[in-house]
């Protein structure tokens, strides 16, 4: 795929999920805020865990583009989720985003398109902003 196809492919995706985040609201379970003081960003995680299991996860707050379609990627991505798995996958995006590559990213899903961000290091607490936030709340656990 050619970079300008592939520019406008990761254009398309952080659009779509910015301006439609998904799983964007509260459940009932435990709640964590996180915010990023260099941009203003703040998340608010809610998750309700069924066993080991992350059955239900959603995000408030406000941030930018990057930050809002980060969140909403990472809720797609560890819905049903052990909580192991959803904090190698975590583990997997920070990597990724500071420029790290492997395949292991391939399970990243639409979130891989945020690779490039590590080319921009103001914006990788904006893309880590949710991802920080799950950790902290399975890493409590």
């Amino acid at each position: 795929m050619g970079l300008s196809k592939l520019q406008n492919l990761y254009m398309a995706v952080v659009t779509e999920h910015s301006k439609a985040p998904h799983h964007y609201g509260k459940v009932e379970g435990e709640t964590i805020s996180l915010h990023n003081p260099t941009c203003g960003d703040v998340i608010f995680l809610s998750l309700k865990y069924d066993q080991d299991v992350i059955s239900d996860i959603a995000f408030e707050g406000h941030g930018c583009s990057i930050s809002v379609a980060s969140s909403s990627m990472m809720t797609d991505l560890v819905l049903h989720k052990t909580k192991q798995e959803a904090l190698e996958l975590a583990h997997i995006f920070s990597e990724m985003v500071q420029g790290q590559q492997d395949d292991r990213q391939k399970a990243l899903g639409d979130a891989a398109f945020l690779a490039g961000v590590s080319k921009f290091p103001q914006r990788i607490k904006c893309a880590t902003l949710s991802w920080n936030a799950l950790t902290e709340v399975l890493s409590e656990e």
